[in-house]
C-alpha cells in the first residue's frame, strides 16, 4: 500500500503543474495564433493542426516543449518563446473549452 502511494506521489511530482486557466484571457491571447490555428481553433493552414478540444494537458505539455526547444518548429519556437506560464495554463484552457468541431 505505501509502495502505490508513493508512486502516484512521484507520478504526480513529474507531471508538469496545471494551474487552472483563464478562458476569457486565453481568448484574448489567442488573436497571436488565429493565423495558423484560427481564433476557433481550426487550423487555416495544412500544417498547422487544429486546437479546438484538445485536452488542456497535451496544450501545456506542447507549448512548454516548444518554449524550451525540447520539440522543435520554428514559428512555434518563436511563438512560445514569449508566453508566460499564465499565458499557456490560459490559451490551453481556451482551446479545450472549445471542443471538437
Amino acid at each position: 500500500m505505501l509502495a502505490g502511494a508513493l508512486a502516484a506521489t512521484l507520478m504526480t511530482l513529474s507531471q508538469p503543474s496545471l494551474a487552472a486557466g483563464d478562458v476569457k484571457a486565453g481568448r484574448t491571447k489567442a488573436a497571436q495564433c488565429q493565423a495558423c490555428h484560427g481564433l476557433d481553433g481550426m487550423s487555416k493552414l495544412p500544417e498547422a493542426p487544429n486546437l479546438a478540444g484538445q485536452t488542456e494537458e497535451y496544450l501545456v505539455k506542447a507549448l512548454n516543449d516548444f518554449r524550451s526547444g525540447a520539440r522543435q518548429n520554428e514559428m512555434m519556437t518563436m511563438m512560445a518563446k514569449g508566453l508566460s506560464d499564465a499565458d499557456i495554463a490560459n490559451l490551453a484552457a481556451y482551446y479545450h473549452s472549445l471542443g471538437k468541431q
